[in-house]
């Protein structure tokens, strides 16, 4: 009898000895997956864990962008006003002797009163440079690149502003300078912003930093 229970519970046993031997071969696989601990379709966690983590960051910076943008605008748009309203028409005022002196002007041209028959043409670039660095913002992941980039679009924005609001006429405005250095171009705020985020972006481009963040050596 006990010989015949011998016999019939050898599957059984066997059975039992093969998935105690699958379930532990399953507990060793899992603990040496790559990365510990992983989502159900076996990404790894940590990687899941840093795309919240970026999301953020680009949009700092593109708040970045445009408080640096408005910040741009506001002051070129103010001191505009305060010329027309206080210096155009009147006597030009000496701030540094003949080196700095303001004098209001109405300029059709480009910055620093170059193209003045192309009035039309400079508007387009402003409106297409206004959009492309819109577009690029997206991208942004660098602090340097979105203030490079506020100031472009600010400038841009401010004398965009003159262009489509100032006489003679739409898109043909006249824009409003003031700042006028001795043996130099009459030139705005406006102007300004746009030169000092040209030569950042020329400084941060020769770096090697680009808008998403990354910084590459050739």
């Amino acid at each position: 009898m006990a010989e015949a229970e011998r016999i019939i519970g050898t599957p059984d046993s066997a059975g039992a000895d093969e998935t105690a031997a699958s379930d532990e071969s399953t507990a060793r696989e899992e603990t040496a997956a790559p990365g510990g601990a992983s989502d159900h379709d076996g990404t790894p966690a940590p990687d899941g864990a840093a795309a919240p983590e970026e999301r953020p960051r680009g949009r700092r910076r593109i708040v970045a962008l445009f408080v640096v943008a408005v910040l741009a605008y506001l002051l070129d748009l103010g001191s505009k006003m305060l010329v027309v309203a206080k210096l155009e028409g009147h006597e030009p005022i000496d701030l540094i002797g003949d080196l700095l002196r303001l004098d209001a002007i109405r300029n059709p041209g480009a910055a620093f009163g170059m193209g003045e028959a192309f009035t039309i043409i400079f508007t387009c670039i402003a409106a297409a440079v206004i959009v492309v660095i819109i577009r690029l913002a997206r991208k942004l992941y660098s602090l340097p690149w979105a203030i490079a980039l506020g100031l472009l679009l600010g400038g841009a924005l401010g004398n965009l502003t003159d262009r489509i609001f100032r006489s003679p006429g739409v898109f043909e405005g006249a824009v409003v300078d003031f700042i006028a250095p001795a043996h130099f171009a009459v030139f705005n705020l406006a102007d300004s912003a746009i030169v000092c985020g040209g030569i950042l972006i020329v400084i941060l481009s020769f770096r090697g930093l680009d808008p998403d963040g990354t910084v590459h050596k050739d």
